[in-house]
């Protein structure tokens, strides 16, 4: 009697969170996740300075080998009971495309199953589907579809994101979106709304900022009716943690705040109080929570550069206290960007309240620290200038509030 051939699953651990292939060459970022060599480097040389699973701004591009995943890795390859996952071969993929393409209208949600795993096996069989004749206005025509189910939207969007990164694609789908389909962001818009997984939400939001790659598309993006009052509601919900939507959407909103009528928006939707919010959680001083950081105060200083973003951020209560907090406790990038938004109100605009604010904050010390570090010419400036105003506003509130006991005795 032949004997059972044992199998062992490959540990999610050995597994790049990019390509879900089996490392070769695992390598880790300066935030501490490991990725497989080539589909880091792709990612890198694409333009990104961010991770991809976390979404953090990279203090450095730099990545070290992994050795002891590596070799963890190479144990388990010699294994006699490792098997790999059964494989769906291009050919019954190309059956499942065209079966895609004639039946559009039906329930098409097993054979997206099969395809996202046939894209998430290797390298070579996201290139394959990247460069398949018409795959890539199916899967747009899949999204488009009015009154579709959520959860097929959810697969189509996870065959999408596989493959959106390839040579190619991203304009591809960016042409056939704007110019014919602009039901495929409505589609989006109900994944964010009614997904069943933060996963599904993150992977459209992550499609949203790739289509968003000129001034053109992102004007698109953020006046698509509904779109920013649904990332808006986002962060907020997800406003007490570090997650990857968090970062996913700010990252998108900072890419497509572009107009002064987005920023109004934003700000009409309630963002400010949001983003005061995760300035004033304590958790939010940890590394691991740098990006939201710095995310949260890019995104103030963007909206600082409008009338209705300046007036909330300076009534909004605790939101200059905590920029003013924030000066010299975090990155470079989150400080430059705190220091654009007091220089914005207390400089350029002249806000007395805003002034007052910071100089209660005791501002003047902490801009004085900044100074200290090493900074660009311009933001040296600006705190510069900080100082020369903040210095007058503490000498005018020390002058006001200073109470006299002299007897004044006139010359008879």
């Amino acid at each position: 009697m032949a004997r059972e051939k044992l199998y062992v699953a490959v540990p999610s651990l050995f597994r790049c969170p990019i390509s879900m292939d089996v490392m070769r060459s695992p390598v880790s970022l300066c935030t501490g996740v490991t990725y497989d060599r080539s589909s880091i480097q792709h990612w890198l040389d694409a333009g990104h300075d961010t991770c991809p699973a976390t979404m953090q701004v990279l203090s450095s591009k730099d990545f070290i080998p992994n050795l002891t995943l590596h070799r963890l890795i190479q144990n388990l390859k010699l294994s006699p009971s490792l098997s790999s996952p059964s494989k769906i071969s291009p050919e019954q993929v190309t059956s499942l495309i065209h079966e895609i393409q004639q039946h559009e209208n039906d329930d098409i949600s097993v054979s997206l199953s099969k395809i996202a795993e046939f894209v998430g096996y290797s390298d070579e069989n996201r290139i394959f589907l990247s460069n398949f004749h018409g795959f890539d206005s199916t899967i747009v025509r899949v999204l488009g579809r009015q009154g579709s189910q959520v959860e097929i939207s959810e697969m189509a969007i996870r065959v999408l994101i596989s493959i959106m990164r390839e040579n190619g694609v991203r304009e591809r789908i960016r042409a056939l979106v704007f110019d014919a389909n602009r039901d495929f962001l409505s589609s989006i818009i109900s994944i964010l709304s009614n997904g069943s997984s933060k996963t599904s939400k993150v992977e459209s939001v992550t499609v949203l900022e790739l289509l968003a790659g000129d001034v053109q598309s992102k004007r698109s993006v953020a006046e698509t009716p509904g779109l920013l009052s649904v990332l808006v509601h986002l962060l907020r919900e997800e406003n007490n943690t570090s997650s990857k939507l968090n970062d996913a959407v700010s990252s998108l909103l900072i890419s497509v705040s572009a107009t002064q009528s987005t920023k109004t928006e934003l700000v009409r939707f309630g963002i400010v109080p949001i983003l005061t919010k995760s300035l004033q959680n304590p958790s939010s001083s940890s590394t691991s929570s740098n990006s939201t950081t710095e995310k949260s105060m890019r995104l103030l200083a963007i909206l600082s550069t409008c009338a209705d973003g300046r007036h909330v951020i300076t009534e909004e209560p605790g939101c200059l206290e905590a920029v003013t907090e924030r000066l010299v406790r975090e990155s470079k990038a989150a400080t430059e960007d705190a220091v654009v938004v007091l220089w914005g109100l207390c400089c350029n605009h002249r806000n007395g309240n805003a002034q007052g604010k910071v100089v209660k904050s005791n501002g003047v010390t902490k801009i004085l620290l900044v100074l200290q570090r090493e900074c660009e010419d311009h933001v040296r400036k600006m705190c510069r200038d900080l100082v020369k105003v903040l210095r007058m506003v503490s000498k005018d509130e020390l002058l006001s509030s200073y109470e006299t006991k002299t007897t004044h005795i006139k010359p008879c």
